[in-house]
């Protein structure tokens, strides 16, 4: 069905904007989404009334991050059960948008099993809906609750790792409240550092192709009054090599059983930046991003998106002269190929540490992995 947008004003934070809410008009309950590809030109919300629109949302990443996706996929399944579409059709296609990112087939299984125990018990199709709601619910109420323990056990870490506060951390990609349910994962960190006067300088790497580090975590460092410089991915080695960085820290899409991580392309290269220059390279996500039915890094599937990406610079809200709006100014030759990886994997031998609202892993082994994982009150994300 068509989406439709609803304007929000500009002088609110990301935090009051709620990067994903369910709703009940009269007309029929909806799944609103931030609009993540009109930042920061515009807040701009995305009204989905099925679960296709929400497929949509989440392959032209108007939804995007690991946590939230998984959010989001629970909530889809509630959202095609309420609304009396097929939820196993809607399931398949909400868990195969995007392959890649552990969290979302999590999501969603976590609601269609929620859906089909109601319907086993002999519940009838409002009860099953309202069950699948209930398990989405929770899932986004988990996800908030994680984030602020995450941000708590990743500031000791730093403290530890760096004693004496004033750090200067490098970021790659966003991973703050625009994609989870509470403050985010690496970004909470940060974000924890700064309250506490401990962030010296947040470096943003602006994230190539889609810009999510200069688009999404530059506005929100800019609205949490952090301080923050934004860098081409390009420029990291010498920030590194000028002694600027004292600690990396990244999201995680998928973290595999023996503990190689697959996050936004560009994050492997700042690893072995890390290593050579002897910085900390932590990962920071949710229990539910580790995937023990995943052995390694080789066996992930990374989504590759279309070249177009690369080969042309998106305009998204103002038309630039011979381009409308949401099209994009060609920046290399007519039909050149282009290689657009979604992600890339750094081996567990380059992860300093990897933080969880479970506890810190580091070293970071396949046996420390599955402990953590086997603490969490909901098991694995296998």
């Amino acid at each position: 069905m068509a989406d439709q947008y609803a304007h929000r004003g500009d002088d609110k934070r990301p935090t009051e904007i709620p990067a994903i809410r369910w709703e009940e008009p009269p007309e029929g309950p909806v799944l609103v989404l931030l609009d993540q590809t009109r930042l920061p030109v515009e807040e701009v919300e995305l009204v989905c009334t099925d679960a296709s629109a929400l497929v949509e949302a989440i392959r032209s990443l108007a939804v995007r991050g690991a946590p939230l996706l998984g959010i989001a996929g629970a909530y889809g399944v509630a959202l095609a059960a309420a609304r009396g579409f097929d939820v196993d059709e809607a399931a398949a296609a909400l868990a195969g948008a995007r392959p890649t990112a552990v969290n979302l087939a999590v999501g969603v299984r976590r609601a269609q099993s929620a859906h089909e125990a109601a319907l086993a018990k002999g519940g009838d199709v409002r009860q099953a809906a309202a069950a699948a709601l209930a398990a989405a619910r929770q899932l986004h109420r988990e996800d908030a609750e994680a984030s602020g323990r995450m941000a708590e056990q990743g500031l000791a870490l730093l403290d530890e790792l760096l004693p004496g506060g004033g750090h200067r951390i490098l970021t790659h990609c966003n991973t703050g409240s625009l994609v989870s349910g509470g403050e985010g994962t690496a970004f909470a960190v940060a974000l924890a550092a700064h309250r506490t006067g401990r962030l010296r300088r947040l470096w943003v790497d602006e994230t190539r192709p889609l810009l999510q580090g200069a688009r999404l975590t530059a506005y929100e460092a800019a609205r949490s009054g952090m301080a923050y410089t934004l860098l081409t991915d390009n420029a990291a080695g010498s920030l590194f090599a000028a002694g600027e960085v004292d600690a990396v820290l990244i999201g995680a899409d998928r973290i595999t059983a023996d503990g190689s991580v697959a996050n936004k392309v560009g994050s492997y290269p700042l690893a072995v930046l890390a290593r050579y220059h002897h910085v900390p390279f932590i990962v920071v996500a949710p229990v539910t991003t580790v995937d023990l039915d995943t052995a390694d890094g080789a066996s992930i599937e990374v989504e590759q998106r279309s070249g177009h990406e690369v080969t042309e610079v998106t305009a998204p809200q103002v038309p630039v002269v011979g381009t409308e709006a949401g099209g994009g100014i060609p920046v290399a030759p007519l039909g050149t190929q282009a290689y657009n990886p979604a992600f890339d994997v750094t081996p567990a031998e380059l992860v300093t540490a990897i933080v969880t609202e479970e506890g810190v892993v580091s070293p970071v082994t396949a046996e420390a992995l599955a402990e953590v994982c086997a603490q969490s009150h909901g098991g694995t994300a296998g």
